[in-house]
């Protein structure tokens, strides 16, 4: 079993607290201004706003040396909610990765809702979630606690597929956010 510390404590916080704990995992649900607190995870999950990473990167970037970190960013332009903010050749998991030599990154949860994870379902699908990053062990070991919590977990490939994952991230954002969909909706992945 693992430990996760999540970074956090938001509805995608706590839906990833509540997967961990359903699988037998132990976990840590930290606010952004704990800093007094260290972190114990093996893996660290990064559940905050887009706008908030860089200054969870520099309070606790030196902690998240050898660990596994995973980005759930969505990097929405919050004013126009039209685009993202990351340039066309990269993403947000791309920037934490350049900022994290250390680290092992992975990008996942930010293609399901909050809902999703933790009801287990879109529809009658249950939620899959996806996972990019370069670092196969460590693939392994988020898959493993997505599974055990319930949850289909998919290697999508590298960390270069985070630019779509972001992409389809911001489709579903943009159509509950016109009521398209539910915000307890959104894609599923049938095979």
């Amino acid at each position: 079993m693992a430990h996760i510390s999540i970074i956090g404590t938001g509805n995608m916080g706590q839906a990833i607290a509540g997967l961990a704990g359903r699988g037998g995992n132990t976990f840590e649900l930290l606010d952004t201004t704990t800093l007094g607190t260290p972190l114990a995870g093996d893996i660290v999950v990064l559940a905050v706003p887009h706008t908030s990473v860089d200054d969870v990167l520099t309070r606790r970037g030196a902690e998240l040396d050898g660990r596994i970190v995973v980005d759930i960013t969505n990097p929405v332009d919050v004013e126009t909610f039209d685009g993202l903010v990351v340039p066309p050749d990269s993403s947000a998991a791309a920037r934490i990765a350049a900022r994290l030599p250390g680290a092992r990154v992975l990008k996942a949860f930010n293609t399901t809702f909050a809902g999703a994870v933790a009801g287990g379902s879109v529809g009658p699908v249950t939620t899959t979630v996806l996972i990019a990053g370069d670092d196969g062990d460590a693939k392994s070991a988020l898959a493993a606690v997505v599974s055990a919590g319930g949850l289909r977990a998919v290697d999508v490939g590298s960390l270069k597929r985070a630019r779509e994952l972001e992409a389809l991230g911001f489709l579903q954002i943009s159509l509950a956010a016109t009521e398209k969909i539910t915000w307890t909706g959104g894609f599923a992945l049938v095979s």
